[in-house]
């Protein structure tokens, strides 16, 4: 299978766990593919501890909750998140804790962006079980892994590449307020749903702006689903399976 060398975790995440005691979490709105999953991961690493969550607001409480997690298992396309809006909020708000996107998309424009995203690895859900271990085992070794027929040095847009960067510039509450700004909502009702003032919320628009280097809201949200950052489509591909 294939891996893609970068830092060893040992100097990202810390010392690298032994299988049989490794803690993940499963994030997946569809029980029954979480129970398999759950069977394949048990299957080569018994012992090891499996939480759950079904959406991003119950994965974000468990991630607060469990702060020693070794590896999250996280589907795209769950309530809460659209496009790789959920990546790149767990991404910002917990930087200790790889993630590996799993997905029934195979698109490598797809794959490639979650990686640029943050993600350490890109399993697809049509994946068999020993290939499901061998990704979990490279990227707990402090690898990237991907599909073997993936290049993940492939040119893309420069333009892209710059908004994907951007974006992962804005922090966790950002992120948050420029879901909600892709969804519609007002400064008014941004700042119910956050629980702070319409001034707070202004203030994060305005930083919004700024970074995304544009003038509007439209702006930015429109820059924000180029790259499928708030929204499914993604450039140069069909969509974000789930």
């Amino acid at each position: 299978m294939k891996s893609v060398e970068r830092s060893p975790r040992s100097a990202a995440f810390g010392e690298v766990t032994p299988l049989s005691s490794t803690k993940l979490i499963i994030a997946d709105d569809h029980p029954l593919f979480r129970g398999a999953l759950r069977g394949a991961i048990e299957a080569f690493m018994p012992g090891c501890m499996i939480r759950e969550a079904s959406g991003l607001d119950e994965l974000n409480a468990l991630l607060a909750e469990e702060r020693d997690v070794d590896l999250l298992l996280l589907d795209l396309a769950m309530p809460g998140a659209q496009g790789f809006s959920g990546l790149i909020y767990l991404r910002a708000q917990f930087p200790d804790v790889p993630v590996v996107v799993v997905s029934a998309s195979e698109e490598p424009v797809v794959i490639r962006r979650a990686v640029e995203f943050g993600a350490s690895g890109f399993i697809p859900k049509s994946l068999d079980t020993e290939g499901i271990g061998n990704a979990i085992r490279t990227v707990l070794s402090g690898d990237i892994w991907a599909p073997p027929d993936v290049d993940l040095d492939a040119a893309e847009d420069r333009e892209l590449l710059d908004l994907v960067r951007r974006i992962g510039r804005l922090t966790p509450q950002q992120m948050r307020v420029l879901m909600m700004l892709s969804e519609g909502l007002l400064n008014k009702q941004i700042a119910y749903e956050l629980n702070v003032s319409e001034a707070t919320v202004k203030a994060h628009v305005s930083a919004i702006l700024q970074k995304l280097g544009v003038d509007s809201r439209t702006q930015a949200v429109i820059a924000a689903s180029k790259i499928g950052a708030t929204s499914r489509p993604v450039a140069g591909a069909e969509s974000i399976a789930c």
